[in-house]
């Protein structure tokens, strides 16, 4: 295939998709090595660059996707009546900081970390998708355990877990001290069972 349609076609795919598209993906529809896609990815990166886009090809959640630029936010919120009704709760963001860092992760141990009770903020989070059941925890009573979603990568423009901030800047970004900071898991402190997914 002619390398300059092909880079129509993934412009096409990318744009045309919800959700960030993988270089896998897109190598296996358009027959191509993974190298040569990613190449062409970049090419278009910076023909949007050089050209001065309002539009953008970011790579998050493990794929590509076309978005907006951030200068251009304003604007956009300007053009809607409404906002964007899936900002989160100071206490959602506790509690998804929490997941998020410490997954997989039970209701109890959230709320050992939080102090107060979970269950609202675990149902908001379950219902925005951010987070999900991964199973059950081998121990007395077999509580479901949780942890993040796709949609959460994509929600804070994240590719994967690796890019999540210091505590020092979530507590910048919440304006305020995490009096029990959330501290990554260790491998093999918890253990997952089959359970239920949603």
């Amino acid at each position: 295939m002619d390398l300059t349609e092909a880079k129509s076609i993934i412009e096409a795919v990318i744009f045309a998709s919800n959700e960030p598209v993988s270089a896998d993906q897109l190598a296996r529809l358009i027959e191509l090595d993974n190298e040569t896609v990613e190449q062409l990815v970049s090419e278009l990166q910076q023909e949007y660059d050089t050209t001065r886009r309002s539009f953008q090809m970011i790579e998050v959640a493990n794929g590509f996707q076309i978005c907006t630029r951030d200068e251009y936010a304003s604007w956009i919120r300007d053009f809607y009546t409404t906002e964007i009704s899936s900002r989160l709760s100071v206490s959602a963001l506790e509690a998804l900081a929490i997941i998020a860092y410490r997954q997989p992760v039970t209701r109890a141990e959230i709320e050992e970390i939080r102090g107060v009770n979970s269950d609202s903020v675990l149902h908001t989070l379950l219902e925005r998708n951010m987070i999900k059941v991964i199973g059950r925890k081998r121990a007395p009573g077999k509580p479901m355990i949780y942890g993040t979603t796709t949609e959460f990568l994509l929600h804070f423009g994240l590719r994967d877990l690796s890019e999540l901030p210091s505590i020092d800047e979530i507590e910048s970004m919440l304006g305020t001290s995490l009096q029990h900071p959330p501290e990554p898991t260790r491998t093999g402190e918890a253990e997952i069972g089959g359970g239920d997914e949603t």
